[in-house]
């Protein structure tokens, strides 16, 4: 991004533990730039991204109170490329313009390392703002069992998703370092502070 900001993507696969190793990041001096929470911001109730998607995907992804319901959209795109990619087309120049405000906005407050938390870093290119990439992975079945336990869906919803994501060798192969979750939550925290370390120290190598 700068000499004077540097800025680490975090990405992977759903179910992998990135939210956790977000947290240990934030823990020791990044500042996140969280893009679900963008993604949620830039399609609020009234918002032209919302008004754009209704009429590429019909107004029943609206509920009765103006929000988006969000698992309807899924439901409709996820295991579908074409709709994917063309939720993504629409959604994208909103995120990223956001995500350009807010790196703007801590450069100036001199923050020095910045984690961009985006599960969609690549197919939204906003990998292009990144010095280094994260990539955090784990098997199927750890996946699966997270993501039923969290966000309430049944199986099948939750392989559709699967579906639509990318394989733990498309991470592997476009990251500077990858955090494999197969294990319990104190390993994962371990492992994200060790490569937290490193990134850190591999930024004040390049400043000295």
């Amino acid at each position: 991004m700068s000499d004077d900001v540097h800025v680490v993507g975090l990405t992977g696969q759903s179910g992998a533990g990135k939210t956790t190793v977000c947290k240990v990041f934030e823990e020791n001096g990044f500042s996140v730039i969280n893009c679900d929470l963008i993604s949620r911001q830039v399609t609020e109730k009234g918002s032209p991204c919302l008004s754009q998607l209704a009429e590429c995907f019909g107004k029943d992804i609206i509920r009765p109170d103006g929000t988006l319901d969000r698992r309807k959209l899924g439901d409709i795109v996820f295991g579908n490329r074409e709709l994917l990619y063309q939720l993504n087309g629409i959604c994208y120049p909103y995120i990223t313009y956001q995500i350009v405000e807010r790196l703007k906005a801590l450069k100036e407050s001199g923050q020095r390392y910045v984690l961009l938390d985006a599960p969609t870093l690549f197919e939204s290119r906003a990998d292009d703002f990144c010095d280094l990439i994260i990539s955090v992975t784990a098997d199927k079945e750890s996946r699966l069992k997270r993501i039923l336990e969290r966000d309430g869906i049944t199986e099948e919803q939750a392989l559709k998703r699967f579906a639509s994501q990318h394989t733990e060798e498309f991470f592997r192969s476009r990251s500077d370092y990858i955090i494999i979750n197969n294990k319990d939550i104190p390993i994962l925290i371990e492992k994200a502070k060790e490569v937290s370390d490193k990134v850190k120290e591999y930024f004040n190598a390049q400043t000295d």
